[in-house]
């Protein structure tokens, strides 16, 4: 992915979400653009108006962390944004080994035997690893059984961004479908600027960019994210709705060949119908992984 163009896209809707008002300067008249002033933005980093523009003309190599922070300041960057910022300029230096071309062969993830118990010892709710192109490398029963949608089609790929754009499946799946996918174009577009030269990655997103337009749509609003916690709503075609709270846990784990995983947990309030749809769930699943077919309904 072209870095400059990265950087300069990412700043410059960055500086169209900042309103005068929100700055704290004066709205003025006749404004051209929305949001900031590229003089606006310098004055309230400290820095000259020629310097900003060079950094949003994509040239981020060689500033200092010093004026990056300022930068992030004066943009209002939340502490997602602010990384991503950090990412592009590490990987406008060349400094660090994660910008370097990873041209690996395809290969199938295998979750280390204890990484596989600590999923399966949670029998209350779906666990699951991903990593941060969205595929889901290992999962315990219950998660397997609540994407079992996600696996169905050949073409997902096991992977979640795939399903959330190409799968028509997802519409039912995710009931806030648009906020379903503005937070997986997030997710890939954080990882973008965490690992640029990822190939699969990149991959991915030239797929998702021909064949769907609401993906490209989003993907050009450089829009990113920490995904760690909060509530979310599906509907799974065998117990109905369920709303379910989620945490997000980034795994450090030295696995070279897998970096940036994330380990998620969802759970249902005890005592409520999503509790009582997630152990309905636990049951179909383990009929289905023993063998027994068992037959879709829906609710």
């Amino acid at each position: 992915m072209d870095n400059q163009a990265e950087v300069r896209e990412f700043l410059t809707s960055r500086r169209a979400k900042i309103s005068p008002e929100r700055a704290g300067l004066p709205a003025g008249s006749r404004r051209r653009v929305p949001g900031l002033r590229r003089s606006e933005v310098a004055a309230l980093a400290d820095v000259s108006v020629e310097y900003y523009a060079k950094l949003e003309r994509g040239n981020l190599a060689g500033a200092s962390p010093a004026v990056l922070e300022a930068v992030a300041r004066a943009l209002q960057l939340d502490d997602a944004e602010r990384a991503h910022l950090l990412n592009l300029a590490q990987a406008a230096d060349g400094s660090d080994a994660l910008t370097r071309p990873r041209r690996r062969t395809a290969r199938t993830f295998t979750p280390h035997r204890s990484l596989q118990w600590v999923l399966d010892a949670v029998t209350a709710g779906p666990a699951f690893v991903r990593n941060g192109r969205m595929d889901l490398l290992a999962a315990n029963q219950l998660a397997r059984a609540f994407y079992d949608d996600v696996s169905a089609t050949a073409g997902n790929q096991t992977n979640l961004a795939r399903f959330n754009f190409l799968d028509p499946a997802s519409r039912r799946f995710y009931p806030d479908w648009n906020q379903a996918a503005e937070v997986a174009v997030a997710i890939l577009r954080t990882e973008a600027g965490r690992n640029p030269h990822d190939k699969e990655l990149h991959d991915l997103v030239g797929e998702l960019s021909t064949r769907s337009d609401e993906f490209r749509t989003r993907w050009g609003a450089h829009n990113v994210r920490h995904h760690g916690t909060g509530t979310k709503r599906f509907h799974h075609h065998t117990v109905g709705d369920l709303t379910l709270a989620y945490e997000g846990l980034d795994m450090a784990l030295d696995m070279a060949a897998e970096p940036g995983l994330t380990l998620t947990i969802y759970t249902a309030e005890p005592g409520s119908p999503s509790e009582e749809g997630l152990r309905l769930l636990a049951s179909w699943a383990a009929t289905q992984e023993a063998g027994c077919p068992a037959r879709h309904t829906s609710s």
